[in-house]
């Protein structure tokens, strides 16, 4: 499959017109998913795990999230809106949610659903699930996490927890709870308030064998700016709203750092932040780690509360949240409701791996290819400057044995083959000028 080409859905776009090519994404992307070719940054799309950190990275915001047409939610009767709890932490804690959620109500939807009432429901089912899976059970609920583990720890995919995340049973929740109501499925539609990308994602490709109920996923930061600039200009409320704001303490904390893992039975470990994650990961891969039952990971630090797509400082976040937590009960009236209305679509397929088809599919053709890279990568030089526009010397070994790319990208091979007389320059400069773009070499000083 040529890079650009895709059978995953894909939340991020470069907008190549405001890219500079300054490689800060290529050099923090986890799975080595970015490339730089004529002067402009490219996306290999089935590498992407759409974990956000070229998006956060990227000095020039010539990188979009890929989320949905806000007007969208007009196209329906009866507009449901998931909200997260940490889209209200976004707001200083002196703001009233009941104002916040006029605000929404006043922005078109009909229906507000705390997303993680659902919480109090997989925890039980977490629980039974930890006792006979395959130790460490890894948690579902981060779908960065998911989809890194496919891509680059594909021997560890049935680590990975069976369990829907909460947003997805809750919204099936409400599907059920509408259809039994007697509302047409056409009437009904229902948005989740995203705080990170990777969740678009896991929407729109979930992984398991699973369709989501879900009609649209928006921008958090998007939304904020709408609902904060309402309330700055003291927007008149006119429209009703109702409010199924039933929630528990657990289910609050429930997307911070450690409000998962303390509830699982056994010795469990919590781990924010993707270079953490993968460092634990790999320690895990190569079998260096052992006795525990339950890892919570997640991609952000202070996992939803620094997602990408959040406002305030992360901090502040995961303190308003514990604030906010500590006034809640420990569980809530709706727990015996979702029960019953969830309890048969809890449960995902089997996880399979996300090939990143590196060689070849053809299994000879590839274990030629890979030993090719081997001897490639003796020839270069193993500090990984990106000058080749491939974030490491074992990347460009990749890519050159699969015709993506030509031995001499590397400028310290092309020096030397230089000195020897091999390379001109004017061919050494079109080299440069086919990674970096021709405009890199013809500035002027003024």
């Amino acid at each position: 499959m040529r890079r650009g080409e895709t059978t995953y859905h894909r939340a991020l776009q470069i907008m190549h017109d405001i890219c500079i090519g300054c490689s800060h994404c290529m050099k923090v992307c986890p799975t080595e998913a970015l490339r730089v070719s004529e002067g402009k940054a490219k996306i290999h799309v089935d590498w992407c795990i759409d974990c956000g950190e070229c998006y956060r990275e990227c000095p020039t915001r010539a990188i979009r999230v890929m989320d949905d047409d806000f007007q969208k939610i007009f196209d329906y009767k009866y507009r449901i809106l998931l909200v997260p709890s940490v889209f209200y932490a976004q707001f200083d804690d002196h703001i009233n949610k009941d104002v916040i959620n006029g605000i929404i109500g006043e922005l078109g939807f009909t229906e507000i659903c705390a997303v993680e009432q659902s919480v109090d429901t997989l925890i039980k089912e977490e629980n039974e699930y930890v006792k006979n899976a395959t130790k460490p059970a890894i948690s579902s609920f981060c779908p960065a996490v998911v989809r890194l583990i496919q891509v680059r720890f594909p021997s560890l995919v049935d680590n990975i927890m069976r369990l829907l995340p909460p947003i997805e049973i809750t919204a099936q929740y409400y599907k059920r709870h509408f259809a039994s109501a007697g509302v047409a499925e056409e009437d009904l539609g229902i948005f989740y308030l995203t705080p990170c990308i990777g969740k678009i994602a896991a929407v729109k490709s979930p992984v398991g064998g699973y369709i989501s109920p879900i009609n649209g996923v928006i921008n958090m930061d998007f939304f904020f700016n709408k609902v904060y600039l309402a309330y700055k200009q003291k927007l008149p409320v006119t429209k009703s709203v109702k409010v199924n704001g039933a929630i528990s303490s657990k289910g609050v904390l429930f997307p911070t750092t450690g409000g998962e893992a303390k509830h699982i039975e056994g010795k469990n470990l919590s781990i924010d932040g993707m270079n953490n994650v993968i460092d634990f990961l790999e320690m895990l891969e190569n079998e260096e780690i052992e006795g525990f039952d339950f890892l919570e990971l997640r991609a952000c630090d202070q996992s939803c509360a620094g997602g990408i797509l959040s406002h305030r400082n992360r901090f502040l976040i995961a303190e308003s949240m514990k604030n906010y937590a500590s006034t809640l009960p420990s569980t809530h009236d709706l727990v015996s409701e979702y029960k019953k209305h969830c309890s048969a679509v809890i449960h995902m397929d089997k996880i399979e791996p996300r090939s990143m088809v590196k060689y070849d599919s053809d299994l000879e053709r590839a274990i030629n290819k890979m030993e090719k890279a081997r001897e490639l990568r003796k020839l270069f030089p193993g500090i990984d400057c990106g000058a080749c526009g491939a974030p490491s010397c074992e990347a460009l070994a990749e890519d050159v044995v699969k015709d993506q790319a030509d031995i001499n990208d590397c400028i310290f091979l092309r020096t030397l083959y230089e000195k020897m007389g091999e390379i001109s320059l004017s061919e050494a400069v079109r080299i440069m000028e086919s990674i970096w773009g021709k405009d890199r070499f013809n500035r002027k000083n003024n």
